[in-house]
């Protein structure tokens, strides 16, 4: 196998903009309603996991709502996200978070392919609003696969939509169920942020600035050296 990468996987919260803010809010005045407090603390919790996963970790703060049908939890998570769009339709190029265009671009220019790997089913939808879309090969959301992070199928399925193999792949993470989502999926990960979070990944840098494309691909490179046969 080629040591040189062939695809890179971006998460789109935290990694290419941040509304992790959006959601945040929008889950607390659902929670509210529901007379729960939740605070950013707990929603670290929700950071890089489905809708309907948020929507469970609250309702466990109170066994009384336990017994809710699976038609009571769709129209709260429904309500949420019309919240979440709300503030989404306030975003524009701005919003970018620094360094990733700048990376996309140095992406596309030396002819790795580019998937998004996102856990939001407004994926597609956030991308037109960043003016990002044009960048990407292929863009999976929530609704394409059937498990959320940390289960690797977010990635595969973008893999496999590529004609790549795993290995091939470099998966870019702030969350610890991304970061665990990528390593199962065999890739090679990259973690933004804090560094007692995502220690698991393969690399790991603070911010966003810090994203360069020549590094990551050296330190992928290296990894895969090391695994090749003598």
């Amino acid at each position: 196998m080629s040591i040189y990468p062939k695809a890179i996987i971006y998460d789109l919260d935290g990694v290419i903009t941040d509304t992790a803010e959006f959601h945040f809010l929008a889950w607390q005045k659902i929670a509210q309603q529901l007379g729960i407090p939740i605070d950013r603390e707990f929603n670290e919790q929700l950071k890089g996991i489905g809708r309907m996963d948020s929507l469970e970790l609250i309702l466990q703060q109170d066994p009384a709502l336990a017994q809710l049908s699976d038609q009571e939890k769709e129209i709260m998570a429904n309500r949420k996200n019309e919240q979440y769009l709300e503030l989404v339709e306030t975003i524009d190029s701005s919003n970018i978070l620094p360094g990733i265009e700048e990376l996309l671009a140095a992406n596309k220019e030396q002819g790795l392919k580019i998937a998004l790997g996102s856990a939001s089913k407004n994926a597609h939808y956030v991308l037109d609003r960043l003016g990002l879309t044009h960048y990407f090969d292929y863009i999976v959301d929530a609704s394409q696969v059937s498990k959320g992070k940390p289960d690797p199928e977010t990635f595969t399925v973008a893999a496999d939509a590529l004609g790549i193999e795993y290995p091939a792949c470099i998966g870019i993470e702030d969350s610890a169920a991304g970061v665990a989502a990528i390593n199962a999926a065999h890739m090679f990960s990259v973690g933004v942020g804090d560094a007692a979070q995502l220690s698991d990944a393969d690399y790991l840098v603070e911010a966003t600035s810090q994203l360069d494309f020549k590094e990551i691909v050296e330190r992928y490179r290296r990894k895969m050296a090391l695994k090749e046969p003598d």
